[in-house]
């Protein structure tokens, strides 16, 4: 197992992060996985040998059952394993009980505190843009529990990237806790991080860690062109996270995986993964699991090495199509654009498609 500094901090991460959404199976959860404590237990030990040295849970997840779960798992290992969670969505039915606000996130985080069973939360996330906080607010709120000791390390997702920007730039501005992470959707399927989100982790230090990096088992390979929807997937017009806008470029990237996979004797999935822990800024991605097969075959992904024809291959059909400004920047702007520039642009310099 590789480990990679996570943004502008000392903190060193596994490339792949146990994801613990499977754990519990309550509500609306229930559809993703519903592992239970003896199933928990395992899979995190399978995990932790293989080296990985972060779980990622949310107080959302079943509604807090995950975080008990994941308390319960490391009990005996809690000064060797690192601790992710997020607040953000509700839980409560009032008015004040979701939301990024000083009130919410204090409440959150000490209810996560009770629920892990543990006196520190190792990196503190919040999961979800609040439009109606005041940034001011959430990055205070966010440096008291860093300075209160509750908290190690704050990270921010599914922000876009003036959100992220104004935060990073209210905590400077304040000599305040700065995000060290961001938790994104980025896979060879959905690929829009690539506008702000990743030149902004490498300008301005912030590790990406990458949630569902198989796009909700699209890249697994068990989705085939032609072929009827495997038993219990589901169509591509239900499909949310993420939409699927293009059927023909997602099989194109399907079969590119499978064939790359086939000369690396690994799975489709091992290859997209693989792919993601090769690109530019990425720390550590996110893998959940309902079977220890599942886990031990995703888990192979950082050790597999993609070379750069396999790296080209897939870009070739995955690349995303520029928008503005980025068409007139490479049409203009080639000869002075800097690294953070070239991770959108430096495929479409020589040749570039508005289509």
């Amino acid at each position: 197992m590789e480990y990679r500094l996570l943004g502008r901090s000392g903190l060193m991460v596994s490339t792949v992060t146990l994801g613990t959404m499977t754990f519990g199976g309550k509500g609306k959860f229930a559809y993703v996985g519903s592992t239970d404590q003896q199933g928990a237990q395992r899979i995190v030990d399978i995990a932790l040998d293989a080296g990985v040295n972060l779980l990622d849970t949310s107080d959302q997840y079943s509604l807090g059952k995950s975080e008990e779960m994941v308390g319960e798992t490391i009990r005996n290992k809690r000064n060797d394993v690192l601790i992710a969670t997020k607040a953000r969505f509700p839980m409560g039915r009032g008015p004040n009980d979701q939301g990024l606000t000083r009130h919410h996130l204090i409440r959150a985080c000490e209810g996560s505190l009770r629920r892990l069973n543990t006196d520190h939360i190792d990196l503190y996330q919040v999961h979800e843009w609040d439009g109606l906080t005041p940034l001011e607010e959430t990055m205070a709120a966010l440096d008291g529990l860093v300075t209160s000791g509750k908290v190690r390390y704050i990270g921010a997702s599914n922000y876009s990237g003036w959100h992220l920007m104004k935060a990073l730039g209210i905590a400077e501005r304040g000599g305040t806790t700065r995000f060290v992470s961001q938790q994104i959707h980025y896979t060879l399927e959905a690929r829009e991080a690539e506008y702000e989100l990743v030149p902004i982790a490498l300008d301005q230090g912030v590790g990406i860690m990458v949630w569902s990096p198989l796009a909700g088992g699209l890249l697994s390979g068990k989705y085939r062109r032609g072929q009827a929807t495997p038993e219990g997937g589901r169509d591509f017009a239900s499909w949310k996270e993420p939409p699927v806008h293009d059927e023909n470029r997602l099989y194109d990237i399907i079969e590119e995986l499978i064939a790359i996979g086939a000369e690396h004797d690994a799975t489709a999935a091992e290859v997209a993964l693989a792919w993601l822990l090769h690109r530019p800024g990425v720390s550590s991605v996110v893998i959940g699991a309902n079977t220890e097969a599942q886990l031990r075959t995703n888990l192979k992904s950082a050790e597999l090495k993609l070379t750069e024809t396999d790296m080209e291959r897939l870009d070739a059909v995955s690349r995303l199509k520029l928008l503005y400004p980025y068409w007139h920047q490479a049409l203009t702007a080639g000869a002075r654009l800097g690294p953070t520039d070239l991770v959108l642009l430096q495929r479409h310099l020589p040749e570039v498609s508005m289509g």
